[in-house]
């Protein structure tokens, strides 16, 4: 992949060992990952600061606010693409996140090949017009609670 392709990825995960194969996943895929952070606040400071290509965003995060609470914040400043991870497919969340318009929202554990069409999605969208979208390309279902 070629540095026009290679696309800097902020990765906000609070579990140090997820991350690191998500970071792994990314860099498989021919992207590069400018931070790793394990908080929203932290999540906040490093997308002013970094400007990533897309972020790659737990929900569940330490610290006082969640994942979905800090796009929430980022959306001020950026519109930068956003795949949220999530532990689970509870409905409520999906609706909160669905709100901050995002790429695409998969439930864990996931894979470079689940990672591969929220990626190109979001790259492909960021040329055309800049907008986000918050329809899922995955088939997981969301479950209702």
């Amino acid at each position: 992949m070629n540095e026009k392709t290679l696309k800097k990825v902020l990765i906000v995960e609070d579990d140090m060992l997820l991350s690191l194969v998500e970071e792994r996943l990314i860099e498989k895929m021919g992207h590069k990952v400018v931070a790793k952070v394990g908080s929203g606040k932290e999540a906040i400071v490093k997308a002013k600061e970094l400007k990533p290509d897309i972020i790659l965003m737990d929900i569940v995060l330490k610290g006082e606010i969640d994942g979905i609470e800090a796009m929430e914040e980022i959306r001020k400043h950026s519109r930068v693409p956003v795949v949220y991870l999530s532990g689970n497919s509870d409905r409520f969340n999906f609706e909160r996140a669905k709100k901050t318009g995002f790429t695409d929202y998969l439930v864990k554990p996931i894979t470079s090949n689940d990672l591969y069409k929220p990626f190109e999605k979001a790259f492909a969208n960021s040329k055309k017009s800049n907008k986000d979208s918050a329809t899922p390309s995955r088939n997981r279902e969301v479950g209702v609670s």
